[in-house]
This record gives C-alpha cells, sequence and structure tokens, in this order.
C-alpha cells in the first residue's frame, strides 16, 4: 500500500514538473495602442496617471499620435514637436519605462508625412500636361503655359479660397480651417516641351521657351507636329487630422531631399532631448491620393527615369498619356510605374529608415494605398503594419515579414468593427483573430484618446469607432482581452513562419492595367489586382488550407535553393513557388526561377507560362533572352492533366488546377479547414505551432487531420489558460489527428512536437446529461457607471436593464448579479455554467473567488465538482457598452462632439444627423446585463475515446 502511495506521489510529481508552460508574458507579446494626443494637450500629472491606468489594463506600450484639438480646451493646446512638446515626450518615456511599457511615435501630427516646415520645394507634385498643334513651316502662336486651377477642400466645411495665404502654414487658426487640400491659381513651371512630327520625328524645344511662355520656333516645312508640354503642380494635399503645430503641406515622398529636409526638422526637435527609450517611429499609410488627383511626379523624374529605365521619357510623351500604339502605351505606362515605386521605396522609406537608425530606433510602417509595390515598401520596413478585414489584404504585410525575417508584423486594428459605441468585446476578440490568422502577430487598438480624467463622460474622443478608453464601460473586462492577446502572441512572435507557398505576385501585369489616372494604389489584392487571376488563386489557397506567402520580383531574385526547398532571403523555408497565370514577368525573374529548378526546386506555373517581358527599354534584346529562357522549359504530359518539364535537378509544373498542382509538388494542404476551423501555423525547433479558431456558429468537438508529423502535442487555450498534453491518433497518411473542443468564436493554440511527452492531459469536457436550469431569485446591485446608477432589486427573471425603469434604459456600466443554488446531484466530475446570453461581457465568480472573464459570444465556464459546496453563491457582474448613454445624451440635445476637424462622423448613413454628423437619436436602447437562461450542464473531464 505505502509502495502505491509512493508511485502515485511520484507520477503526481512528474506531472507538475512536465505540466505545459506557457511562454513568458513580454511587453512587446502585449497588445499596444495607438495614443491619440488630442491638441497635445497633454499634463504630466495626468500622463502619468493614465499610463498607469493602460498598464494596469495590460497594455505593452503606446504609439503616440499627435492630431485635432478639443474645443474649450484650447489654451492647453501645444504646438508639435515644440521645446514643451519634447518635455511632455520626455516625461512619457520616463514614466514609460518605469511602468513597464514601450513606446512608438508617428512621426507626422495626423498623417501623412508633411508639417509647417514642409517648405513649397519639398511638398508633393502632381504633373499636368498640355498639347499644341503646329503645321509645318508655321509657329505656335499662344504661350506654353498652364494655369493651375484653384482647389480649396476642408473637412466640414467650405474654405474661401481667397481668405487664404500662400503658403498654407502662414494661416492662422488652422484647427479650425481643417484644410485637406489647397491649390493656388497660379502658372505652373514648365518641365519639358517634345515636338512629335507626324513622321516620327522628336525635337527637344524646352530652351525655346522664355519665362512668359513664348516659343520662339518654326515647325520644319511638310507634315504637322505635335507638341507635349509637361508642367509641375502642387498636389495641395494637406496633413490629414493634424494638430497644432503640425498642419501643412505632406512631403514628396519621391524626393530624397524632401525627405531629408522633413526630418532634420525632427533632429533640430530632438536635440538636447534623450529619445532612445523611443521603439520604432511610424507612418500611418500614403493616404497622398485620397484627394483630387495625385502625387505622380517629382521634381528630378525625368533623369531617375532615364537612369532607371535606359531611355528617355521625353521621346514617349504620348504613350505616357495613352495615345500611341497600346503595346507601347502600355510599356511606357508600366515603366513609369515602376520608376514611381522604385523612388517610394529609395527615396522615402529606406531614407527614412537609415534616418531612425541614427536615434536607435526602427520604423513600423503602413505601405498599403502606395503607388507601388508594398511587398518592396514592407520589405524595407522594420515592422510591416497592416489594416482591414480581408485576410489576404493582411497578408501582405505579414508576408514580407516572413519572407524578409522580421520577427514582427503589425496591424492597426478594430478600427471601424461597426458604427461608434456599438464594438463588443468578441467583435474587437475575432478582429484580433482576424489578424492573428493572417500571420498578425503584434496587435496595435485603433485607439486610446488621451482623456484627462476630469473630462466630463464620455470624455475625449477619436472619430473612428472603437474607444479603448477608461471610460468605456469594457474597460472592467479589456483586461481580460489583453491577457488573450498577450498570450496567443507569446507563441506567434517565436519560431519562425511556416507556410509552404511563395506566391508569386504579378505585379507587371497589374501595372500594365490603364486606369482615369497614371498611377495605380495596391492595397492588397482587392485594390491593384482585383480581377487578376492571383485574386481567385490567393483566395483558392486560404479556402483549401495551403499556407502561403505572397513574394514579389525582387524577393524571388534573392531566393536561395535548400535541397529541394526554397531559402527566402530572411531563411523562411518554403516547398514550392507558385506562379498565378502571369502574363508578364522581368527578366531578372525568371532568370531565378529558372536557376532555382536548375538546383532541384520544383517551380509551378498556373494556366499558362509567362510570354513576355514588360517595359519598353532594350525590349529586343530582353525579349530574346526571355524566350531563350523559355525554351528550356520542354513540357511533358504528367498526371491529372497537369504538365512538367524537368530542369537540372529540378522541375516545372504546369496546369490549371491549383490543388492538383501543388498535389504534384508534394504540397500537403491542412484539411482541418474541412472541419470549419481556420489555422495560421509556425515551425519552432521539434515541432509546429497552429493558431487554431472556430468561426463558426456551431462547436466543434472533431478529431482535426495534421499536415505536418507529430507524436505528441499540447494545447493551450488562451481565453481560459487551460492547458494540457492533447489527444492524438495516427492515421495512415503518416500524419496525426488531434482531437479539438473549440466553442463559436473560440481559439486554441497546438503545439505540437515529433517527440513524445507525458505530462498532465488536456481537459477534455464531455457532457453527461441535459442542462438544468438556474431558477433562483437573482439580486440585481449597480456597481459603476452611469449617469446614475439604477437601484438594487431582486429578480425573479432575469431581463434587461432598458425593461427596468428609464434609469436602466441610459445606464452604461456595469451590475452585479447574485443568487445561490444547491450541489446538483449525480457523480459528474462538474458543471458547465452557460450563461446565455450576455449583453456585454461577464465576469464570474463563485463562493467569493474568481472564475473566470467572459467576452463571447459564447460564455461558458467549468466549474469542477471539488470547488462545489452545498449550498453556493454566485456573481455575475456584467459590464455593458456606453451606447444607451450617449443615445441619452443625444436625446436630450447634451453636446458631446466637441472636436475640431472631423467631429465624429458616421460610419453608416443611417447614423447621419442633419449636420451629417453621428448620432444616436434615431436608436432604441440596446439590450444589457444578464438575459439568460442560465444553466447547469453535467460534464466529465479526460481524454475523449479513441
Amino acid at each position: 500500500m505505502k509502495r502505491s502511495l509512493a508511485l502515485l506521489l511520484l507520477a503526481s510529481l512528474t506531472a507538475q514538473a512536465q505540466a505545459p508552460k506557457w511562454p513568458a508574458i513580454t511587453q512587446q507579446t502585449k497588445p499596444w495602442t495607438r495614443w491619440w494626443w488630442e491638441g497635445s494637450a497633454v499634463n504630466k500629472a495626468d500622463l502619468t496617471h493614465l499610463l498607469t491606468e493602460y498598464q494596469k489594463a495590460g497594455l505593452g506600450g503606446m504609439e503616440i499620435t499627435t492630431i485635432y484639438g478639443v474645443k474649450g480646451a484650447e489654451s492647453q493646446f501645444i504646438d508639435f514637436l515644440s521645446p514643451k512638446w519634447m518635455d511632455m515626450l520626455s516625461h512619457t518615456l520616463t514614466e514609460a519605462n518605469r511602468l513597464g511599457l514601450g513606446i512608438d511615435m508617428a512621426q507626422a501630427s495626423g498623417w501623412p508625412f508633411g508639417g509647417p516646415w514642409v517648405a513649397p520645394a519639398d511638398a508633393s507634385k502632381y504633373v499636368a500636361y498640355k498639347t499644341f498643334e503646329v503645321k509645318g513651316g508655321a509657329s505656335l502662336a499662344e504661350p506654353v503655359t498652364f494655369m493651375q486651377k484653384p482647389i480649396a477642400n476642408a473637412v466640414g466645411h467650405k474654405v474661401d479660397l481667397k481668405q487664404l495665404s500662400d503658403p498654407v502654414a502662414t494661416n492662422k487658426n488652422l484647427q479650425t480651417l481643417a484644410l485637406d487640400q489647397v491649390r493656388f491659381e497660379k502658372p505652373l513651371p514648365l518641365q519639358t516641351l517634345i515636338a512629335y512630327s507626324d513622321k516620327g520625328e522628336t525635337l527637344d524645344l524646352t530652351t525655346k521657351v522664355d519665362l512668359k511662355g513664348k516659343l520662339t520656333w518654326t515647325a520644319p516645312a511638310g507634315g504637322t507636329w505635335t507638341l507635349y508640354a509637361l508642367f509641375q503642380g502642387w498636389h495641395g494635399k494637406q496633413v490629414e487630422r493634424a494638430g497644432p503645430g503640425g498642419e501643412g503641406d505632406v512631403i514628396d515622398h519621391l524626393s530624397k531631399p524632401a525627405t531629408d529636409h522633413y526630418l532634420a526638422y525632427f533632429d533640430k526637435a530632438f536635440k538636447g532631448h534623450d529619445v532612445k527609450p523611443i521603439r520604432a517611429f511610424f507612418n500611418d499609410s500614403y493616404e497622398v491620393d485620397d484627394a483630387q488627383g495625385e502625387a505622380n511626379w517629382t521634381p528630378a523624374m525625368l533623369a531617375e527615369f532615364s537612369r532607371r529605365r535606359g531611355y528617355d521619357l521625353r521621346q514617349h510623351l504620348p504613350a505616357l498619356f495613352g495615345k500611341a500604339s497600346e503595346d507601347e502605351n502600355q510599356r511606357v505606362l508600366t515603366d513609369y510605374r515602376e520608376t514611381i515605386s522604385e523612388l517610394l521605396l529609395e527615396n522615402y522609406t529606406k531614407t527614412w529608415g537609415a534616418w531612425a537608425k541614427t536615434h536607435d530606433a526602427l520604423i513600423r510602417n503602413q505601405a498599403h494605398g502606395s503607388p507601388a509595390n508594398i511587398l518592396d515598401l514592407y520589405a524595407a520596413t522594420d515592422i510591416p503594419e497592416t489594416e482591414g478585414e480581408n485576410l489576404t489584404r493582411i497578408k501582405f504585410a505579414s508576408s514580407a515579414a516572413h519572407v524578409t525575417g522580421k520577427p514582427l508584423a503589425s496591424a492597426e486594428t478594430a478600427t471601424w468593427e461597426n458604427d461608434h459605441f456599438l464594438s463588443k468585446l468578441s467583435d474587437i476578440k475575432k478582429a484580433i483573430d482576424r489578424m492573428l490568422l493572417g500571420g498578425v502577430n503584434h496587435v496595435f487598438y485603433h485607439g486610446t484618446a488621451y482623456s484627462p480624467p476630469a473630462a466630463k463622460w464620455p470624455g475625449w474622443l477619436f472619430y473612428a469607432a472603437v474607444e479603448f478608453n477608461p471610460q468605456n464601460p469594457f474597460w472592467t473586462d479589456f483586461g481580460k482581452l489583453n491577457q488573450y492577446t498577450a498570450r496567443a502572441q507569446s507563441f506567434l512572435q517565436a519560431g519562425q513562419p511556416s507556410n509552404d507557398v511563395l506566391l508569386y505576385l504579378p505585379q507587371s501585369d497589374a501595372y500594365t492595367r490603364p486606369g482615369k489616372v497614371l498611377l495605380q494604389h495596391f492595397d492588397g489584392i482587392e485594390h491593384g489586382f482585383k480581377g487578376m487571376p492571383v485574386e481567385g488563386t490567393s483566395e483558392l489557397l486560404l479556402a483549401k488550407g495551403y499556407g502561403y506567402d505572397f513574394i514579389s520580383d525582387k524577393q524571388v531574385q534573392q531566393v536561395k535553393n535548400d535541397g529541394a526547398a526554397l531559402l527566402t532571403s530572411g531563411g523562411a523555408r518554403y516547398q514550392t513557388l507558385l506562379v498565378p497565370d502571369a502574363h508578364l514577368m522581368p527578366l531578372l525573374t525568371l532568370e531565378s526561377l529558372l536557376r532555382l529548378a536548375q538546383n532541384g526546386a520544383t517551380i509551378v506555373l498556373q494556366n499558362q507560362a509567362p510570354a513576355d517581358v514588360p517595359g519598353l527599354g532594350n525590349l529586343e534584346n530582353r525579349r530574346v533572352n526571355f524566350q531563350k529562357l523559355l525554351a528550356q522549359f520542354k513540357f511533358k504530359d504528367a498526371k491529372d492533366g497537369v504538365r512538367q518539364a524537368t530542369v537540372g535537378k529540378g522541375r516545372v509544373l504546369l496546369g490549371a488546377d491549383v490543388s492538383q498542382l501543388l498535389t504534384q509538388a508534394g504540397v500537403k494542404r491542412e484539411t482541418l479547414v474541412d472541419n470549419g476551423l481556420e489555422f495560421i501555423r509556425r515551425r519552432h525547433e521539434g515541432g509546429h505551432t497552429y493558431f487554431l479558431a472556430n468561426w463558426g456558429e456551431k462547436p466543434v468537438a472533431a478529431w482535426v487531420p495534421l499536415a505536418t508529423a507529430a507524436k505528441s502535442a499540447t494545447l493551450f487555450n488562451p481565453m481560459t489558460e487551460q492547458a494540457g498534453l492533447a489527444t492524438l491518433r495516427p492515421t495512415a497518411q503518416g500524419t496525426p489527428e488531434v482531437y479539438v473542443q473549440l466553442a463559436p468564436g473560440e481559439t486554441c493554440l497546438l503545439d505540437t512536437n515529433e517527440a513524445t511527452a507525458t505530462g498532465p492531459v488536456y481537459p477534455y469536457l464531455t457532457l453527461t446529461a441535459t442542462p438544468q436550469a438556474l431558477s433562483t431569485p437573482w439580486d440585481l446591485s449597480f456597481v459603476s457607471g452611469g449617469p446614475e446608477l439604477p437601484a438594487k432589486q431582486q429578480l425573479k427573471e432575469l431581463t434587461s436593464w432598458t425593461n427596468l425603469g428609464e434609469a436602466g434604459k441610459k445606464f452604461s456600466g456595469a451590475a452585479s448579479y447574485t443568487t445561490t443554488f444547491a450541489l446538483p446531484q449525480g457523480t459528474a466530475d462538474g458543471f458547465l455554467l452557460d450563461l446565455g446570453r450576455v449583453a456585454q461581457s461577464a465576469r464570474v465568480q463563485l463562493n467569493g473567488q474568481p472564475v473566470a472573464t467572459l467576452l463571447g459570444p459564447a460564455y461558458q465556464v467549468y466549474l469542477p465538482k471539488n470547488q462545489l459546496k452545498a449550498s453556493n453563491t454566485l456573481t455575475v457582474t456584467v459590464s455593458n457598452l456606453m451606447a444607451n448613454r450617449i443615445e441619452d445624451l443625444d436625446r436630450n440635445h447634451v453636446d458631446w462632439k466637441i472636436f475640431y476637424n472631423t467631429n465624429m462622423p458616421a460610419k453608416l448613413k443611417e447614423n447621419r444627423g442633419p449636420d451629417g454628423l453621428f448620432t444616436t437619436e434615431g436608436w432604441k436602447p440596446l439590450e444589457s446585463g444578464l438575459l439568460g437562461p442560465v444553466t447547469l450542464t453535467p460534464a466529465s473531464v479526460g481524454a475523449p475515446v479513441q
């Protein structure tokens, strides 16, 4: 007997010693938030107080972004980068360090980069053109001039251009003006004047034009000449949402001198201050061309084009503007767009990154929306950042991070999950999960407005729809969401990416497509590649369970062989590279694909091999070399409609069916998607980590197949914090199946290992009887919130607060429900407590001890029998949203919209009032509180039957 007890004790100690261990939670694994400094009306005492609140809530860091101010706080405004502003920044850095918080800083007040120190020479530019017809022997009578048409656009009101001075930054009261774009009526400087004859001759007439635009030139006799005059215009884009001291022109992102001059202003402001604690400088997306026209020119454009493309653009101006043959039009347009892309990469992104290094800092960059290959822009960024809701869009930033070896990919998260005051913590969790599934592992909430504790409720807010502020009732449960995110990211920031397919981005095919304007702006697949084969292919790969990353031409050219595998510049390994029905491909890219195949790789071509090179420079020579390379692909029929060409040690596969192509390339899909699960996978020493999500409306309790080898696996639930060895069973394919239980909206991390492991088993639940309703009365007590606390009462039946009188209808905050129940009869291991419907989040206590914080959409928690007594006290504290209290303010015409500039626009048109601003006057109070029914279901704990 003693020996048996000793063995049991030893087994228990061994299990404890080998208990699953969660990765450490760090500043970087916690979620961060964008911290809006409205009007920079901050003070040291409130900065310290708020930073402490953010730290208590489980945030890891803040990104300081200064924006427009609050009406009534003008005396507290601080000019961006002024000595006083820098003093506030220094205080923030000191206090953040004390509290263990990180600090990033947006490098503009608002966005994009710009400000009052941006001189006209450094401001964004556009190209305008004019044509003239001159017959042989004649001269041009009219002047070669172009008068810029005036524009004066502001946010929320009309502005009289005649009342504005030039440059814009010299105007007073720019906060009230809230200017978006300004162009003054003035003549534009001539860039070049080229004459084209109907016989194919060209003449450069630029030097023959005087300052008044008079052309001194007589056309040679015979034929007709068409003259193209290019002019440089001032785009006029102003910094959006700028705060005091940050208003002004946006920079010319294509000009290195403009970028250097812009950054030098920060060096001047930083002098005498220690800014080393700033982890990263941030750019909030391109967004120059969301005004009229586009920033498509820079003073050095003609010289840069000639140097990069190998020919003189001035010889092909008709083609640039779509007036030559279709083929020449496409080729010149492609070359122009490629040049713009390179200038944006080198003169802005890389220049900015190099400057940041002089301050020992990183750059975080939202490249989407740029008129460029955004994969290359992201690749030049230390922390690529995305936003949005489409997984293929999200994957552009994470792909660049994976391919180039960046450890972090961040995301502006939960920007507009719903209209104002309607986003639940469960909505935000789904937004976070979407980012994690897209390869993001560093979440930034959007965002948290600095709001002084003394500010009248609802405090200082930002115009985007989710308010991550202490005045939001969900703040009481926000810490649970932050803990969840930190636990998930602690896994997803570790190891290396584990995707099998490199999906080639056919940028050249996209560049050839004409549009209403010269440039294209790329924002994931939906903007720039819409309707192209890569759109359908990328969605197919997601749906079928193939892990993939996008790759650009420049990145392909850096890929190396590792046996049959592909090794990117960042050290990530892939099984194959898929070209999705591309027509055009740069010669260097095709050379790289051939080299990889010759050295043992498998390259997959969907539908066709690329047929031609893009661009016009040195065209015939490039075409000849391109065809020589293609001639080495001698395809023969293989099977299932796939053709194969043996190339050196490797092969090239060609076919229409992507799934068949990848199967023959040896790529296994993760068939767990057939169970309705979403996933992302990472590799670590000895195994893999899967992040699994159930986005369906029904629970998943199933054997889930894995495409990777494993002899053991540990399940971690980042919300409940449960962990234990998963139950595995082998399959005929040589890879295992794992048993997974996930409620709707629930996620888990599955950490596999190719070695066996021992330890405690994951606590799988098996429901053993029907639910038993808790029918005892509830004592309801409102504990925090306002505008006033409704009276305590006892409820025989659960109902919404909005049914409890006027005070309940307008209440936003938290209330506690308490009841007692007897220990249920039976031999169950415990009971599944299901709260039914909850509006919107709940904290559960049993017999005075905290049990769980439940965010939804499922509100369930397991109660072990050993935690229950003969008589038990259950307390459920529910927090609702800001909506009902805001609705009460609007109904009583209380003006809480007190912000300069955009001042709370609505996402949905039905929520816009007569003034065009957001209003809730048409709303009815939203259900709030514990709605039930609350049930207990007997359950057993243990491994499932195999």
